[in-house]
């Protein structure tokens, strides 16, 4: 398997950002860690592994950058706002800079695949919404899609609202997102089990639902834990059915 460990220095962020590419030809996938992980992560906890099929024949290569999360949602000392206001920062850093190095590394002309699991199953989703341009699939395992999960009562706070999609996406009026969405591919699976929060994924499904957003919502059962050994399980079985479907 082709493998890089690469940094890119960040003009938004005013740091060097790491990431690991996995995979030589295929439909670019980029991957936000759990809370606060490492761009080796994924690898570190056999995800890549779990995808070998998929990478060795060429469908997809993965992109694996560092969390910001702890200058961000998750730096408990910062005020919602300061939070969401970093995090804004991150955003950036992918849109404008990780995402067009990226297309220069691939070649690649399409649209790209985003996933996570746990709060990287949230950046995948808000990412998705916020960009469904940029990204046509979106395979979000075990996430948390309010942001009061993360930061508590924020209040009416247009920063934060705008990055928790329970929230936004009720009142979203604009066509354009919805005529994407409802060309691209929503994956949000969830265990029935120990540590899971499956409330987060039934608000996502109302409110997807309400506004006519096909979206696979898949349950798993009540053996299934917020864990890797679920999320290896879970991720062979979304590629594989993305594969049979010729979008990858």
């Amino acid at each position: 398997m082709h493998f890089e460990e690469c940094q890119l220095h960040s003009k938004v962020l005013g740091r060097s950002m790491n990431f690991n590419v996995y995979g030589h030809a295929g439909k670019p996938i980029l991957v936000f860690p759990a809370s606060g992980g490492s761009h080796n992560e994924y690898g570190d906890f056999g995800m890549i592994a779990a995808c070998q099929r998929w990478i060795d024949s060429g469908q997809v290569r993965f992109f694996t950058p560092d969390s910001f999360d702890k200058e961000a949602f998750e730096a408990n000392e910062k005020s919602p706002h300061d939070r969401a206001l970093a995090h804004m920062a991150y955003e950036r850093f992918i849109v404008e800079e990780l995402v067009p190095l990226i297309y220069d590394k691939t070649n690649w002309s399409g649209s790209l695949i985003t996933t996570g699991c746990s709060m990287g199953a949230y950046h995948a989703m808000n990412f998705g919404l916020k960009f469904p341009e940029i990204f046509d699939t979106v395979i979000s395992l075990s996430g948390l899609y309010d942001l009061r999960f993360v930061v508590g009562d924020y209040g009416a706070d247009e920063l934060v609202y705008y990055n928790s999609p329970t929230d936004y996406l009720w009142n979203l009026a604009d066509s354009w997102f919805f005529e994407k969405y409802r060309q691209n591919t929503y994956i949000i699976c969830t265990g029935l089990g120990p540590w899971e929060e499956v409330d987060e994924t039934r608000k996502l499904e109302a409110v997807f639902k309400a506004k006519q957003i096909p979206g696979w919502f898949d349950y798993w059962g009540e053996d299934v834990s917020h864990d890797w050994i679920w999320w290896k399980k879970q991720m062979p079985y979304y590629l594989s059915k993305l594969s049979e479907t010729g979008q990858i």
